[in-house]
């Protein structure tokens, strides 16, 4: 069973990203923080069934010809002033295309974080934290205008494809996704074209 996730509320002055380092250089064990809203977050370990049901997820995107799918990278969304807004790693994520050499500059000087602009669609699968996933995170992919948000909440034993990310005014906790659609866990979950339907029995049968 996973560990609660530990959330920090990070000080305005301290910039989000050395923040991350330096919990990640505290922890005794290896880590990988994130910030959302004002907060680092260290997931908690995953179980086999997250693991099992993501990479599922990723191989159906691959098997229908999308080979830009990925999992374990870092992303960096900004605010409209250039600050960090949020540092995320989602569970598994299409890309519009492969880093390009100024990409890369962008991870380097953001200590290991990739713009966001580079996803077309993210994908977050629960574990014990899925208000994260279901709240802020939400808020924020929307915040950063991606244009497709896939949340598989084990927790209440449904699917989402979440589409048209509106940001009313400033403040990104205040963002959203116009369009929502649902469905149990093991029926499949529509996407928009191109992209495929995708079947979500793999995540029947396990531990949240």
């Amino acid at each position: 069973m996973s560990a609660e996730p530990i959330m920090e509320t990070v000080m305005t002055h301290v910039d989000p990203i050395d923040l991350l380092s330096a919990i990640e250089e505290a922890a005794p064990l290896p880590i990988r923080p994130e910030y959302v809203e004002g907060m680092a977050i260290v997931p908690p370990t995953p179980n086999d069934n997250h693991n099992h049901g993501a990479l599922e997820l990723a191989f159906q995107f691959r098997a229908s010809g999308f080979p830009l799918v990925g999992m374990g990278n870092g992303y960096r969304a900004a605010h409209k002033d250039g600050k960090t807004m949020g540092l995320l790693i989602p569970d598994f994520y299409l890309r519009r295309r492969r880093p390009t050499e100024l990409d890369e500059s962008y991870r380097k000087a953001h200590k290991g974080w990739y713009p966001i602009d580079m996803i077309a669609l993210v994908g977050e699968v629960t574990s014990t934290n899925h208000e994260t996933d279901t709240g802020p995170k939400l808020r924020t992919y929307a915040a950063a205008g991606i244009p497709i948000y896939v949340l598989v909440d084990r927790h209440a034993k449904t699917a989402h494809c979440y589409t048209d990310p509106v940001l009313p005014g400033d403040d990104p906790t205040e963002a959203y996704y116009a369009t929502g659609t649902k469905v149990d866990l093991g029926d499949p979950l529509p996407l928009p074209a191109p992209y495929p339907t995708l079947e979500t029995a793999p995540f029947l049968d396990g531990d949240v």
